[in-house]
């Protein structure tokens, strides 16, 4: 598997390497996406921010592999696709990092790297691993993505949030993705730390990748971003590039746009029926005390 997806070309920048057509997804009497129509392209990075329970979650499932859409047509490399693992969404090229990694805390960072797709001296069980072999990779590929540890041979857990994604991602690259979902990667990051993951989503769609962006913060997806979509109770509210939104606008979509400023309203009022209550009770004190 490792060799097959470490030999896989590059996509010209620009390219379409998966389409979503009114793509959607039921779950019994619930729907979870609708009417959803999504490009990446080769070299940019698509953003898709939402709330909690926009079907953010979902639509990163059917283009891992770990649900299908039961409503549109996913194309992958311009062929219909539904896919019935994630490890068939890998063998295509797509990758995902999930915000809790995936990683073992204890494992040294090289072996962490491979984990899954180690390199060995046979194709029979219990075969040596090519352990320096696979140390000089890992710290090669690291350093080309920036990433300078201090020892290969530390345990990964001893890295800081940034960093680990950052291995995550270096990984990807190494193993051929050509397209690389990122779930809510600065979710749980400092400022810094946040910096580091979106200097390295930059690197990753400066190799050529499509990168897909899931993240709930307008900010951080519009410093990095050339496509964005905001999702709202499974439906796209909000579909542009970024010459055509700025970020006010990006700001005020997934603050709740109209719906925000409706509660404005509604609150203005309830203000000026608590003024008008606190008057009325001042009135019946004073012609009381008459």
């Amino acid at each position: 598997m490792s060799d097959a997806l470490h030999s896989a070309e590059p996509a010209s920048k620009g390219s379409t390497l998966i389409q979503m057509i009114d793509v959607g997804k039921t779950y019994g009497a619930v729907r979870a996406l609708r009417g959803i129509n999504l490009k990446v392209n080769a070299g940019e990075v698509t953003c898709v921010l939402g709330d909690n329970g926009a079907g953010k979650s979902t639509l990163i499932k059917i283009m891992a592999g770990l649900h299908d859409h039961n409503e549109g047509t996913m194309l992958v490399g311009g062929d219909d696709t539904t896919f019935s693992s994630p490890r068939d969404a890998l063998a295509a090229g797509i990758a995902t990092v999930y915000q809790d990694l995936a990683v073992v805390g204890l494992m040294e960072v090289w072996r962490n790297f491979f984990l899954g797709a180690e390199l060995t001296h046979g194709k029979v069980p219990l075969s040596g691993l090519r352990i320096r072999e696979m140390k000089d990779i890992a710290d090669t590929e690291l350093r080309k993505m920036g990433v300078v540890v201090k020892d290969i041979d530390q345990p990964i857990g001893t890295l800081s949030g940034g960093q680990r994604q950052c291995v995550a991602i270096a990984r990807a690259v190494y193993f051929g993705a050509k397209v690389l979902i990122l779930d809510e990667p600065t979710a749980a990051l400092g400022v810094k730390q946040s910096g580091v993951v979106l200097k390295y989503v930059a690197a990753a769609r400066d190799a050529g990748l499509g990168v897909v962006f899931i993240t709930h913060n307008p900010h951080h997806a519009y410093m990095v971003g050339d496509h964005f979509v905001i999702l709202k109770l499974g439906k796209a509210v909000l579909d542009k590039h970024r010459d055509e939104v700025e970020l006010d606008e990006l700001t005020r979509q997934m603050a709740g746009g109209d719906e925000l400023t409706e509660l404005s309203h509604e609150l203005k009022e309830l203000g000026g029926m608590t003024s008008a209550i606190k008057t009325l009770e001042a009135d019946m004190k004073a012609e009381r005390r008459r």
